[in-house]
């Protein structure tokens, strides 16, 4: 859950949240579509972890894991594009589809992809991911506006990266 989170913060989804919420306005049905959007999404992402960690041995997807997480760190530095305006149409349809798409590719699917092969346990995995997203993504409906001119986007990747480095070298080490 706190990998999933930590990924988020700073993320394009953030940033998807609030235009969500500033366009609709109905920040409780955003975050129910948010929550399956991402529930669907990591399903398959950790069901691809978990296949692949069947034809690997335990020393190559350590390694393979720790790779993974020193990426995400170099990757959250990076700022995310702004994909664009959202659209009409209803809001718990559109939100739902939008964020799910916004999610293919993500660093948050990847590191659940990870978290599936290094873990082997699905329902946690998809349950603690989605969990991660909703904890990250839930304040940014309510408090984003009023908080972003104070936070920069920059500080979070490189908390972000920080911890990502910190557990691919833990990982190696254990």
């Amino acid at each position: 859950m706190s990998s999933v989170a930590l990924a988020e913060i700073g993320d394009k989804t953030q940033l998807l949240t609030l235009l969500l919420v500033a366009r609709f306005g109905k920040p409780f049905l955003i975050l129910l579509a948010i929550t399956l959007a991402t529930l669907v999404n990591h399903y398959f992402a950790a069901l691809i972890g978990e296949l692949v960690n069947q034809f690997l041995n335990p020393q190559m997807m350590r390694w393979m894991v720790a790779m993974g997480f020193l990426a995400m760190a170099v990757w959250v530095l990076f700022p995310d594009r702004d994909d664009g305006e959202i659209r009409g149409g209803h809001p718990f349809w559109t939100s739902l589809m939008v964020f799910f798409l916004a999610e293919i590719g993500d660093k948050t699917q990847i590191a659940t992809v990870l978290l599936g092969a290094h873990y082997q346990h699905l329902t946690w995995v998809v349950l603690g991911s989605t969990l991660g997203i909703v904890l990250a993504n839930a304040p940014m409906l309510w408090f984003g506006a009023r908080l972003q001119p104070y936070l920069t986007s920059g500080w979070g990747r490189r908390l972000s990266a920080l911890l990502f480095a910190t557990l691919g070298v833990v990982t190696l080490m254990v």
